[in-house]
């Protein structure tokens, strides 16, 4: 049922691209082809385990040779599909443009979990809701194949009272105890602040997290130092590659970041094709 919503999925994105029809490729119809799809880039494969099925469901004969997750070098092959030459070449843009956006943010993932756990072995690195509208089950797919954590995949996930919600309502603390009090106790209950005070309150008030919004990491030790361990602590707002190793030292448990979704380069992945 799950990879019927999927391959559903991937069906609206081929149909953007084909329809009502590929007026080059159908003068191919009928030869047989093989398309080589080989990485130009070097980092991290993902998006196999939803394309594969999705090019076999549309007929093709499909060999992997990499798996989500496996490093990638420049010259590998990743798989050869195999089938009608006319709708291979339909199918050839969808393809390249699925694995490389996927890889691209697995591989941006892996490469802020590598810089963060250097200096802080057991912090997290968490994606954001910061994803392309209508594709975030793959693009959060592709964070934990990078070795991150997905984070709240919508807003029914856990609770996240935001500044917004706090400047509307009025008070923090009245405000935490509201939503604890109506909802239910499976759900997490975290708290956006960007003081010290509103740290502190936060925790109080019965948070089970703290989240530390747009703060710099000289702003967010002393918290670390008064509630590490008491309340899971988190630190986001404008993270990269380029700072993450300064905000892992801070000691918070988690670190998210909406760069790895919406500003991750795709991976240059190309495709070959001939006669067979």
């Amino acid at each position: 049922m799950i990879e019927e919503l999927y391959i559903n999925k991937l069906l609206n994105y081929l149909e953007e691209d084909a329809y009502p029809e590929d007026i080059t490729s159908r003068f191919l119809e009928g030869i047989r082809a093989r398309g080589i799809v080989k990485s130009k880039d070097e980092g991290i494969i993902a998006g196999l385990r939803f394309i594969t099925p999705f090019l076999k469901y549309l007929g093709f004969e499909v060999i992997t040779h990499k798996h989500d997750g496996e490093a990638l070098r420049k010259g590998d092959i990743i798989m050869e599909i195999i089938g009608d030459a006319g709708r291979l070449l339909t199918v050839e843009r969808l393809t390249l443009n699925f694995l490389s956006r996927l890889s691209g943010i697995a591989t941006a993932t892996s490469t802020m979990v590598r810089l963060a756990r250097s200096v802080n072995p057991t912090v997290r690195v968490a994606g954001t809701r910061k994803t392309t509208p209508g594709f975030r089950a793959f693009e959060k797919y592709a964070i934990e194949v990078g070795g991150g954590d997905p984070h709240r995949f919508n807003l029914a996930d856990a609770v996240l009272i935001k500044d917004n919600h706090v400047l509307i309502y009025g008070d923090l603390e009245k405000l935490i105890r509201l939503i604890k009090e109506g909802t239910s106790f499976t759900k997490k209950v975290e708290v956006e602040v960007s003081t010290y005070e509103d740290a502190i309150k936060a925790y109080r008030a019965g948070a089970d997290a703290v989240l530390l919004d747009n703060m710099r990491p000289s702003d967010i030790t002393p918290i670390v130092n008064e509630l590490k361990g008491k309340v899971i602590l988190e630190a986001s707002g404008g993270i990269t590659p380029d700072n993450v190793i300064e905000y892992a030292r801070t000691g918070v448990d988690v670190i998210s970041s909406g760069y790895i979704t919406h500003s991750a380069r795709s991976l240059d992945l190309t495709m070959d094709a001939e006669r067979v």
